[in-house]
């Protein structure tokens, strides 16, 4: 899942939404690494439970033969920015092509392809790619609220774009893109090119903000409180009013709270729906905080591209 997004199209890489690690990293690495990666996959199996479950993957990865996708957590001096690495690996030579969809979160990737490295802005609608032939990715997840102080630009101006690393971040970022594509995409070595992003950030890294402690903390709010379902469920005695939330989200995340509630209650909706079997729509519209089933059924379609019965089915065969 590239820079805002990669370009969509053959050959292009998708948002990390699953989960897979090389436990050979010194850091905390997240899920499951290649079929063929041998006793690597009994430690990656050890640091499942830290990840959490992977969220807005609307149908699963190819086959662990030919497709790598590995997560890996920055250093600790970078997590008030960095969400984590990601880098996604395919050989698909002599295979069909393969589609894969994601519903993207409220973040800030900047992705390194060859011919395509992007930072890109968020990606409100879905998110489809068709992987073919050999082809890589590394990528660098901000989190919500964690790119804007590298910058100074309000990120609503991102939103539904990418742009070239140097226009943002100067001709430096460039010499950096360099030299991650010089290490060539396609092969594990994702330790490598994660010593040379974080030496770039580290040299750049931005005075305190106390807004974007703000920002995440309602973003991470709005993610693990199901009774959030709407933006005046956020405001608080003595916190920021509506309008200020609005701006704040605006310049710091690139969308609007409500889009943010939205999106996390459809990766919600999403994963309920991959229940066997999957819940009853009037119930599950009304606890996402849809004034009723219609509604829910009108937004999921909207997005997702199927309605939610129709999802369901169609993830039934495709287990995650």
């Amino acid at each position: 899942m590239g820079p805002a997004s990669p370009r969509e199209g053959r050959g292009r890489a998708m948002r990390p939404c699953t989960a897979h690690a090389d436990s050979s990293h010194p850091r905390d690495v997240i899920v499951e690494t290649r079929q063929d990666a041998g006793v690597r996959q009994e430690e990656a199996r050890r640091v499942e439970s830290n990840a959490g479950k992977p969220r807005g993957v609307l149908y699963p990865r190819p086959d662990s033969r030919h497709f790598a996708h590995v997560r890996v957590l920055p250093s600790e001096d970078l997590r008030p920015w960095v969400e984590h690495f990601w880098a996604v690996r395919w050989d698909l030579r002599g295979q069909p092509p393969v589609s894969q969809q994601t519903l993207p979160h409220p973040s800030v990737h900047w992705a390194f392809e060859a011919g395509i490295s992007r930072v890109g802005g968020v990606n409100p609608g879905r998110f489809s790619v068709t992987l073919e032939g050999l082809g890589g990715v590394f990528s660098i997840k901000f989190r919500p609220g964690g790119f804007f102080p590298f910058v100074g630009t309000p990120l609503s101006t991102l939103t539904r774009r990418t742009v070239s690393p140097g226009m943002l971040l100067g001709p430096e970022a460039l010499e950096l893109e360099a030299a991650i594509l010089a290490t060539d995409v396609t092969r594990d070595a994702d330790p490598e090119r994660i010593a040379l992003a974080e030496s770039f950030l580290r040299a750049r890294l931005p005075a305190p903000d106390p807004n974007v402690a703000l920002v995440q903390g309602l973003v991470t709010r709005i993610l693990e409180d199901r009774a959030v379902t709407k933006v005046e469920d956020l405001l608080t005695p003595g916190g920021p009013g509506l309008r200020t939330l609005q701006r704040l989200f605006n310049r710091y995340v690139g969308v609007n709270p409500k889009w943010v509630i939205q999106r996390y209650r459809l990766h919600e909706a999403a994963e309920r729906l991959r229940e066997s079997p999957p819940p009853e729509l009037a119930r599950l519209a009304l606890e996402l905080g849809y004034f009723d089933q219609a509604h829910f059924i009108r937004d999921f379609r909207r997005i997702v591209g199927r309605t939610p019965a129709g999802y369901a089915r169609q993830a039934a065969r495709y287990p995650l």
